[in-house]
């Protein structure tokens, strides 16, 4: 009994142990100091891991080049294509497939007869396959932003306001191309219902090159899959050996190929579209955003109008389509902006509604070349 008394008393003198229990089941813990450091380092990897990355991928493009189809998402490179050609003096020839060359090589594009016929390599192919106005609008004021203070060719293609599908009014959803370039949240768009989720993604990536980076690694050498996907996909395969460094060729076919034939080889009956009017055409709209950003940046702006294949339109189409084309020349006059509206070319020159063969790019570069608003523009007539 003594000794139990006696412990409980050296209990009681004994001071009390302060015991740091930890609020989580973190094994380090970073002080306000050490968050603060570590916030600047992953900033700075997030700002030097893009720029460090274009000093070990070759990008060596010739006068002919375009983005690969394959890399037609990849809006990193584009920016990075744009770069290299505004830095070079290049006038860009920007627009939608049409300018890209759907049905042709990278050497039988508007923009190589127009240096080809003019030539010098003055030219370059700033077009990526699938680019409605909408998108196109979001590719130039994200991505296209050294396009500034420069001569620019801008491709107009009636066909987006050819119906309320292709002019992104239709309420039913439908998948349309380069979802991610178009506006998130204002002007609603009545067709995409993409979760907020995916929206907010899509704004961030606008705004942060690491992640356009990540989107590009995706694209050119994991076949635009996250790499858990990939991983899953290629369970044998160690995804660092997948990075090789080497683009996508700009020669290479979209997929499924095309049928490079002229549209009455293959079938295509004549049309009769519903035209929008222009007054409520979304896709007009976001068109003119696009001459305004530019405008903005200081730059020296060229519309091409068409050339659309009238071939193929019936009698009262056409009549729409004629109004709709005098409406938009209105537009770019009243806004003193050059431009030229092409005839239409030969039936057998286009591969459809609006794409020409070779033949029609070599023909359209000719007349654009002549043309006098052209020569004024481009500073050098057709020798």
């Amino acid at each position: 009994m003594a000794e139990q008394d006696a412990s409980t008393n050296l209990q009681a003198t004994r001071p009390a142990v302060q015991v740091d229990v930890p609020f989580s089941s973190n094994a380090i813990r970073l002080s306000q100091r050490e968050w603060v450091i570590a916030l600047v380092i992953v900033a700075a990897l997030f700002c030097l891991i893009p720029a460090g990355w274009e000093r070990i991928e070759a990008f060596e493009p010739d006068d002919d080049y375009r983005v690969p189809y394959g890399l037609s998402d990849d809006y990193w490179m584009y920016s990075r294509h744009c770069r290299s050609a505004c830095g070079q003096g290049r006038i860009p020839v920007i627009g939608d497939s049409v300018v890209w060359g759907h049905y042709v090589s990278a050497d039988e594009t508007l923009s190589h007869y127009l240096n080809e016929i003019g030539g010098f390599p003055r030219f370059a192919n700033a077009g990526v396959d699938g680019t409605h106005p909408a998108a196109l609008a979001g590719l130039i004021e994200y991505y296209g932003r050294s396009i500034s203070g420069k001569k620019v060719v801008l491709h107009c293609n009636l066909l987006w306001m050819s119906s309320e599908k292709h002019d992104l009014q239709s309420e039913k959803e439908f998948a349309f191309n380069h979802p991610r370039l178009v506006p998130q949240f204002y002007p609603d768009i009545p067709c995409c219902k993409e979760p907020a989720s995916g929206r907010i993604s899509a704004i961030i990536e606008r705004n942060l090159p690491f992640l356009s980076w990540t989107s590009h690694v995706r694209a050119a050498y994991l076949q635009n899959s996250d790499l858990p996907t990939w991983t899953l996909e290629n369970p044998y395969r160690n995804p660092i050996g997948a990075v090789t460094l080497e683009l996508p060729s700009p020669d290479q076919p979209p997929s499924p190929k095309p049928v490079a034939e002229p549209w009455t080889r293959k079938g295509i009956a004549r049309i009769n579209p519903s035209w929008v009017e222009l007054q409520t055409s979304f896709q007009w709209s976001c068109f003119k955003r696009t001459v305004d950003i530019l405008d903005h940046r200081g730059n020296r702006v060229f519309v091409l109008v068409g050339p659309f294949n009238e071939h193929m339109l019936k009698a009262d189409s056409q009549r729409i389509y004629t109004r709709t084309r005098s409406e938009v020349e209105a537009w770019l006059q009243e806004r003193r902006i050059a431009c030229y509206i092409p005839p239409a070319l030969p039936s057998d020159y286009y591969a459809d509604a609006s794409h020409p063969l070779s033949e029609g790019y070599a023909m359209l570069a000719g007349l654009l070349l002549e043309n006098e608003a052209f020569i004024g523009f481009n500073g050098q007539p057709m020798p």
